[in-house]
């Protein structure tokens, strides 16, 4: 397998994820993770990869999904993670090196990669599939991929306002920058798949069997406390969006990081800063 820049569907996904902006998960790919390890367990809790199953990770960023994934399946499985971004997968190679069990990674996009080996049992994602320009097809294809009984398995976030992460950040922006532009609430984005009945349709179009969804509560975690947890948001997020599409000042981060500061404090104890979160989590199989 090589790996294939697009210039297709999602060319400006990959631009995005490879450039300025996906810089900082490149960078923030350990702070991250550890924000986001209890949605990683919630997720291959739910999917339950088995002793020797092939899995495919889709949008793997920098590889912990795919690596907790290969721990599970053994050395009689296969994990493969795919990204349209090669930065992160740069860095899901190297965390993978020399690991028992280690996936394999490759820079594709998966709405329209074509892999002509053995087909998956089973594919996974972690917040990875809310940026296709075209949901039915990219669902389309990760089914092609899939063998007749195989499951998807995914999480994507629920509504901002359930959110802390996204929603107070996202308030601060509007306060001190103004509000941003109005938008199609599902375009490809992180809260594109909020509305689970609108996914799950999806889901049914591109030929999918038994589409269902449950809500899941969880936290995001910060063992650095909630000053860690507000310096990810000048990079991460609405605060970061808006930063850059008003041309925000230095002053405006310096301000906006120290909201943060005082509003993520209220989720501090004396084990770090544990955030609300809540996730759709979906989950469907090939006829």
């Amino acid at each position: 397998m090589t790996d294939s820049m697009t210039d297709g569907p999602n060319a400006g996904q990959q631009a995005f994820w490879s450039t300025g902006p996906g810089q900082h998960w490149v960078r923030l790919h350990h702070e991250l993770d550890t924000l986001h390890a209890p949605l990683t367990d919630i997720l291959l809790d739910a999917a339950a990869p088995g002793t020797g199953e092939r899995v495919i990770d889709i949008g793997c960023g920098a590889g912990a999904v795919a690596i907790a994934a290969g721990q599970r399946v053994g050395t009689e499985g296969h994990v493969l993670g795919l990204d349209i971004s090669a930065p992160l997968i740069e860095v899901g190679r190297d965390r993978a090196e020399g690991l028992t069990c280690a996936p394999d990674f490759l820079v594709a996009d998966a709405q329209t990669w074509a892999h002509e080996g053995a087909p998956f049992d089973l594919c996974v994602s972690r917040m990875g599939l809310m940026f296709f320009a075209d949901p039915v097809a990219g669902f389309a294809n990760i089914q092609r991929h899939l063998r007749s009984g195989g499951r998807l398995v995914f999480a994507a976030w629920a509504a901002a306002e359930h959110n802390p992460w996204f929603d107070l950040a996202k308030r601060a922006a509007a306060e001190r920058l103004g509000p941003s532009e109005p938008g199609d609430p599902h375009a490809p984005g992180p809260t594109a798949f909020a509305d689970a009945a609108r996914v799950r349709a999806l889901l049914s179009q591109a030929g999918f069997d038994t589409p269902q969804a449950r809500v899941v509560d969880t936290t995001l975690e910060m063992p650095g406390g909630s000053a860690e947890a507000a310096e990810l948001t000048q990079y991460i997020g609405p605060i970061s969006a808006q930063l850059r599409a008003k041309n925000g000042s230095e002053a405006d981060r310096e301000a906006l990081l120290e909201h943060m500061r005082t509003a993520f404090a209220a989720f501090d104890d004396a084990d770090g800063c544990h955030i609300p979160a809540r996730i759709n989590l979906f989950s469907a199989t090939r006829p």
